[in-house]
């Protein structure tokens, strides 16, 4: 996710936080950001810095060789509709991994239910949405897997759904193969996805 915080101010004739609904973000200004709404509370994302860009680019590439090769599935990224409940709908993901099988029919304007695999690519203001908010909705909705991508720091962190809660899989950074349980055997180098320091 992007640069990302709740709206702090608000006109009055908006909707109060908790109480956000689908149909009110089909009534959001198409203003080139990203909004998104998690147990009913709006939130807004900026534009991305090129680091945040850089990271999404190659977890696409890479994602996307891998997947594609062993047709496996198929990789999206952000903005497109992910529906995981009815008060979480719509959350967008940075990047996404949909198996074959549960792949949407052409023309879907968003994907229902929870994606078989998940990662979010920290900014600045994004920290506590990623880590807490967005980890919570996504172990709540039974992503298999969550990937958290930090540029500053390096990092990937990868949670595994294990009896209905998240226990880290591991922390890689540098030259460690990032581990997956969804994509067994994909192998991406941690610093390959970080733009140069």
């Amino acid at each position: 996710m992007t640069e990302a915080t709740t709206l702090a101010t608000k006109p009055t004739e908006w909707i109060p936080q908790g109480e956000w609904t689908y149909q009110d973000y089909l009534n959001l200004p198409n203003d080139g950001r990203r909004y998104e709404i998690i147990e009913g509370v709006l939130y807004v994302s900026n534009a991305p810095n090129i680091d945040h860009q850089f990271t999404v680019v190659e977890l696409i590439y890479q994602m996307k060789h891998f997947v594609t090769s062993k047709q496996l599935g198929y990789i999206l990224t952000a903005p497109f509709e992910v529906h995981l409940a009815e008060n979480t709908r719509p959350v967008q993901p940075d990047v996404l991994f949909i198996k074959a099988k549960r792949w949407p029919a052409t023309g879907a304007k968003y994907f229902e239910g929870p994606p078989d695999l998940i990662v979010e690519v920290l900014s600045p203001s994004t920290r506590s949405v990623d880590q807490v908010i967005k980890y919570n909705a996504y172990e709540k909705a039974h992503v298999p897997e969550y990937w958290i991508a930090d540029p500053k720091a390096r990092m990937v962190q990868v949670y595994s759904l294990e009896q209905q809660q998240y226990l880290l899989l591991g922390d890689f950074m540098g030259d460690e193969i990032i581990e997956s349980k969804v994509l067994a055997d994909l192998k991406i180098m941690t610093d390959s996805l970080f733009n140069k320091p």
